[in-house]
């Protein structure tokens, strides 16, 4: 490699890893805070927590990864245009491939790494996960639930244990069974236990109060009285994997006799075409981008910021990317559509490539987000200086 694409690459490379970091670093927060209710609920350790948020980093990662190229991409360039690199580039004589064959060879890198996650990776983390879940409320009951504290065992059901005796044995117990909309029960007892197949809940010396929608209450005491956890614990330990955790050799092969295939049959199409097209978007991204932002102009000129262009161009493929994968669950004719989105587009950015034309945006849409643009920045500055700006007395 010559150094001057060295050179390009190691300041792409630098800057794409300067966007990846802070943006998957709070995409993923967000992410581990929407689920940290199934550690505390279920009385789980800060391990347990610490195992659940980095089971969640790669299917994060695949996501984040061809936009950070976008903005590496489009932010190097436009600063190599500012300071007269690439005029003085094209001054030298070099030809446009020292410019786009490191930024390729940095994409088909990503896209690699991106097959890996998505493919090996992040299945096995996702069947990691619903294990945990699985394992989680296997023995709710018995081992998990507070003392003095209402749990949630099912959508609907709750309960709450005053003390936790030797072996199985519970003190104090009440539960609130709302799940069938016909009428409300709610249990009083003094002792209980949970059976040792963990599908029956035995409770001694208490009542039920039974609640229809017309208010009507009706209350039955009882010397001995069996709940059914079986609907809860008929799975026990066991995850149930769906299209999404499988690896991509089961999605090319699957197995007939599989409870959940034999139910859904078109989620795993759609997700195997959704895996072969997902991991070529960082060359894809990376190909518009080159397109947008690799041609030597005057900074003076009064255009919109390439790297909004480009993220505009980027956000609208992987929604129509991901809009085409979803219908196929209903739709197989959608199949083509995956596959074109990014063919299209890559052919379109080769050929104003090869041209050494401009790929810009229709003029209406662009005039648009640079108004929008225009209106924020003004904003910016006008809190910024009424925070910064203030009059001395």
């Amino acid at each position: 490699m010559k150094l001057l694409e060295t050179y390009i690459l190691r300041r792409v490379g630098q800057m794409f890893l300067v966007a990846l970091l802070p943006v998957l670093a709070i995409i993923w927060t967000t992410q581990v805070l929407q689920r940290i209710n199934l550690v505390t609920d279920s009385g789980q350790s800060i391990g347990s927590f610490a195992k659940l948020a980095t089971m969640i980093l790669p299917s994060i990662i695949p996501v984040v990864l061809p936009f950070a190229l976008v903005i590496a991409i489009t932010q190097t360039l436009t600063t190599m245009n500012n300071d007269s690199e690439l005029t003085v580039i094209d001054a030298a004589g070099a030809r446009r491939s020292v410019l786009i064959r490191p930024i390729l060879l940095l994409a088909a890198v990503i896209s690699v790494f991106s097959f890996f996650v998505d493919n090996v990776v992040e299945p096995r983390a996702k069947t990691v996960v619903r294990q945990m879940i699985a394992e989680t409320y296997a023995d709710l009951l018995s081992s998990v639930i507070e003392e003095k504290t209402f749990r949630k065992l099912d959508e609907g059901l709750y309960v709450q244990i005053s003390q936790r005796m030797a072996g199985r044995m519970l003190k104090g117990l009440f539960v609130a069974d709302e799940r069938d909309p016909a009428y409300e029960l709610i249990y009083y007892a003094k002792e209980g236990a949970v059976d040792d197949t963990g599908t029956t809940l035995i409770m001694h010396q208490g009542e039920v109060h039974r609640k229809t929608p017309d208010g009507n209450v009706s209350v039955i005491n009882f010397d001995s009285y069996s709940f059914d956890l079986s609907d809860m614990t008929e799975n026990r330990g066991q995850a149930t994997l769906r299209a999404s955790d499988r690896d991509l050799w089961f999605l090319f092969n699957p197995d007939p006799a599989d409870k959940d295939y034999t139910i859904r049959p078109q989620s795993y199409r759609a997700e195997l075409h959704r895996r072969l097209t997902d991991w070529i978007l960082p060359v894809v991204f990376a190909l518009f981008s080159l397109a947008i932002a690799g041609d030597a102009r005057s900074h003076r000129e009064a255009r919109l910021h390439p790297m909004v262009s480009a993220l505009a161009y980027a956000f609208a493929m992987r929604w129509a990317a991901f809009y085409a994968a979803n219908q196929i669950d209903t739709d197989p004719e959608y199949i083509a559509v995956l596959y074109a989105i990014p063919i299209v587009s890559s052919i379109i950015s080769i050929v104003f490539l090869g041209l050494h034309k401009r790929l810009v945006m229709p003029s209406f849409i662009r005039d648009r987000i640079s108004s929008f643009w225009r209106r924020m920045q003004e904003r910016l500055l006008a809190a910024t200086g009424r925070t910064g700006g203030g009059t001395a007395q």
